[in-house]
């Protein structure tokens, strides 16, 4: 066990490591924690899921007539709370540029937006719902859906993130994305587009890039990796960032398991594609793409030489 003086001196190494580092990135500001924290995120996450969906994911005791009362008290407090956490991300943003302190009422006239869109958002899992249900022989329920499969809940937590994301809050964005990962397994970067009715079935390993975008109708099954081919690079050598370079998965689409799609592709409506395939090339609109299609074409090959499924 460490002594007192032992314990004095790691503290005083911490420290000089500490000034070490905010020396280095300009990070001089000590009046106070100065980022969004996890842990209060965490909390409002599950607010705002049990204002969507009260009567199964909010308190244990509600009953139908408190439920309106519920939802309003909720969403106060949660978005109260998120208001507070988005102020200290556009400080944060600003003091790293150099800029201004955001305007007093910005972070709410945000959370605003955001709070608009909820009944938007609620309809948008009710299709992903919906399609887990008519998807997996095993769902006896809609109901065993929402309280049991990951996919949905990492759904809930990305269609909000990918809320705030828009609106200018990616690291507020990111932190909920992050934290429905560590739950889940599920990596969704809340940048990526996903249309209605998705269904990602057991869940587990399924990684989605910040540029992809997802059709209506999208099946994914687990360890799926929507990713990214290359990452192009300046003169200096630094990445090149925000540049489209995950795929593109029409409606309808099925990705079976341990399949991996990388590259800014489009892979064409209706099309399957079976478990364990590499795939970094385009595939038109009804193909059915095997291991043995995928290894039998070289990366030189167009993408009419994958074959259409017979009409």
């Amino acid at each position: 066990m460490a002594t007192a003086d032992d314990l004095s001196d790691i503290v005083d190494g911490l420290r000089a490591a500490r000034r070490r580092w905010r020396d280095a990135h300009r990070r001089w500001d000590t009046s106070g924690r100065e980022l969004p924290s996890r842990e209060l995120l965490a909390g409002v996450m599950e607010q705002l899921a049990g204002a969507l969906f009260p009567m199964r994911l909010g308190p244990p005791d509600l009953q139908p007539e408190g439920e309106d009362h519920y939802v309003g008290h909720t969403l106060g407090v949660a978005l109260a709370r998120l208001r507070q956490q988005v102020q200290l991300e556009l400080g944060h943003e600003a003091r790293l540029r150099g800029a201004e302190p955001p305007a007093e009422g910005t972070a709410a006239e945000l959370v605003g937006h955001f709070a608009r869109r909820l009944p938007a958002v609620r309809e948008l899992l009710d299709s992903d719902v919906t399609a887990a249900f008519q998807g997996d022989p095993a769902a006896r329920s809609v109901d065993e859906v929402l309280l049991c499969y990951p996919g949905l809940h990492a759904l809930i937590s990305h269609r909000l993130a990918h809320e705030l994301y828009r609106l200018g809050v990616p690291l507020i964005a990111r932190v909920i994305a992050e934290l429905a990962h560590a739950d889940t397994g599920i990596d969704i970067h809340p940048g990526a587009q996903i249309g209605p009715g998705c269904f990602i079935d057991h869940g587990t390993g399924v990684v989605i890039g910040e540029t992809a975008v997802l059709g209506r109708g999208v099946r994914l099954y687990q360890n799926v990796t929507l990713g990214a081919k290359s990452f192009p690079t300046d003169g200096d050598g630094h990445l090149i960032k925000g540049q489209p370079r995950h795929p593109v998965v029409e409606d309808e689409v099925v990705i079976y398991a341990g399949a991996t799609v990388l590259g800014r592709i489009t892979l064409g409506r209706g099309s399957v594609i079976g478990g364990n395939v590499w795939l970094t090339r385009s595939v038109p609109p009804g193909s059915r793409i095997s291991q043995a299609d995928s290894q039998a074409h070289s990366p030189g090959d167009p993408p009419s030489a994958f074959q259409p499924l017979a009409a």
